[in-house]
């Protein structure tokens, strides 16, 4: 069943999916601009996350302005029985910013999929070498980001 919000709700929302408003007290900017106090803002999001309507609420790390323009989608062939530990791995290092396993196809069998953040030439594939080593498997394909043409999160509301 669908989850149906107050025009003011779609408001606070719609804004609260954007970039945060660059202030002392983001969510104070996000009330006065809807009309409402900061704790309707605050409360609202906490009770979306508590019900698991929204997973989570965080920023999101423009990596190449940051520093971190050698970046790599690598795509990994592991056993079905290690996923789960092999991506737990992969996910607590700092350099990768997503990790996922999905469905694999009889052409292309990579199952776990890496999203690994270089500070400078060469260094996502030192990543993937260290990675290589501690779970014991090299197969995998390394896709280079050629040129960013598309970030952004989701908009739910406008």
């Amino acid at each position: 069943m669908a989850i149906q919000f107050t025009e003011t709700e779609e408001r606070i929302l719609a804004l609260a999916g954007k970039d945060l408003p660059d202030t002392e007290q983001p969510f104070k900017t996000i009330a006065e601009a809807v009309g409402v106090d900061e704790q309707d803002v605050i409360n609202l999001l906490a009770d979306l996350k508590e019900r698991k309507i929204i997973r989570r609420f965080g920023a999101t790390l423009r990596h190449q302005k940051a520093g971190y323009g050698h970046n790599a989608m690598v795509a990994w062939r592991v056993p079905e029985e290690r996923s789960d530990e092999i991506g737990e791995i992969c996910a607590a290092r700092s350099e990768i910013s997503h990790c996922y396993i999905r469905r694999t196809y009889p052409e292309w069998t990579y199952n776990l999929y890496t999203m690994v953040h270089g500070e400078r030439p060469g260094h996502a594939n030192e990543v993937v070498a260290e990675l290589e080593q501690i779970i014991g498997i090299d197969d995998n394909c390394v896709l280079k980001s050629l040129k960013e043409l598309k970030k952004t999160s989701m908009v739910y509301f406008k």
